[in-house]
């Protein structure tokens, strides 16, 4: 990793013994570490996922895509950058729709009923186990990145204070074959995202010199791109990398559509994001005052539609 015509890291989660205190999770372990410091990002190659369940995934994708715009418009929320989602000037042909909780069946029929009045036990089923599968591998990199930094002892404390929500998103394919921008640069602000996608590339991260943008391409049915968010660089103090990201995509003649599946580890409503103090010291400062996740995303809200978009830095740097 680090060379100039490096691609972006690539880590097996699939080790049968993959498991805390075991020589194969130690090893996994500094590799995430590395990466999560480098990049802020990697492929992670997830070989044991059930079968099925990737395809059933994006033909849920299409399915909720495919319905008419009022009812994708009953996937509400009071939450900025929750429910559904529309095309904007700043994001255009891009929609989503979300869900928070999505490991409480409950909250997925809820979502399923609002956009089918009839049912669809299919869709419930496969969001379900989808987010299951994927918030063991979002605890399972966090875990390593506590172990590793020398903190887990707050591991447990770390897992409470965060919950899911999981997101579905769609890029419509430009009309030309010239490479056109879907979504601009941004860095996630959450926790940890964790990224599915259909067979349609597109997305690139930026080096942390920002000098590259490197591609971001899916082994087809056993990859997923873990990101760091920017919530997570600040309580680790800066130890991690949280990287900008965008989606570019080119048309052509299969028009098709990029369809992404998310799940997004989240700081809980009123929860102070703060470093642990065993992470600051006089050789590493504290680079941000602890912090309201709420109020950060009511602030990043209100700035949505700036041509440059302030950074955590400029909301809570020290």
């Amino acid at each position: 990793m680090g060379s100039r015509d490096d691609n972006l890291p690539v880590i097996d989660f699939s080790t049968f013994d993959l498991k805390p205190g075991t020589p194969e999770w130690d090893s996994t372990r500094s590799l995430v570490l590395k990466a999560a410091e480098e990049y802020g990002c990697f492929q992670a190659v997830v070989r044991k996922f059930p079968d099925g369940l990737q395809p059933a995934i994006n033909r849920s994708l299409d399915e909720v895509f495919e319905l008419p715009l009022e009812a994708k418009r009953r996937n509400v929320s009071e939450k900025p950058f929750h429910g559904y989602f529309a095309s904007s000037n700043v994001n255009p042909r891009f929609e989503s729709l979300g869900v928070d909780h999505p490991e409480t069946f409950s909250r997925i029929e809820k979502l399923t009923n609002a956009l089918w009045p009839e049912g669809n036990t299919y869709f419930s089923k496969t969001l379900h186990s989808f987010c299951d599968e994927i918030s063991k591998l979002d605890r399972s990199v966090r875990r390593m990145i506590l172990e590793s930094v020398g903190v887990d002892k707050y591991l447990e404390q770390h897992i409470n204070s965060t919950y899911y929500t999981f997101r579905m998103m769609r890029y419509e394919s430009p009309e030309t074959i010239d490479r056109t921008v879907r979504m601009k640069p941004h860095t996630d602000k959450n926790i940890v995202s964790i990224f599915h996608q259909n067979d349609i590339d597109g997305l690139e991260v930026q080096t942390r010199d920002g000098v590259l943008w490197l591609p971001a391409n899916f082994a087809p049915d056993s990859s997923f791109y873990v990101v760091i968010g920017e919530s997570f660089r600040a309580w680790t103090n800066g130890r991690l990398h949280s990287p900008l990201h965008r989606v570019v995509m080119t048309g052509g003649d299969h028009h098709k559509a990029r369809c992404t599946a998310g799940l997004f580890s989240v700081p809980r409503d009123g929860h102070i994001v703060k470093a642990p103090e065993e992470l600051v010291d006089e050789n590493r400062p504290l680079l941000f005052r602890p912090f309201d996740y709420a109020e950060y995303l009511k602030l990043r809200f209100a700035d949505v539609d700036k041509a440059v978009v302030p950074s955590l830095k400029d909301y809570f740097g020290v």
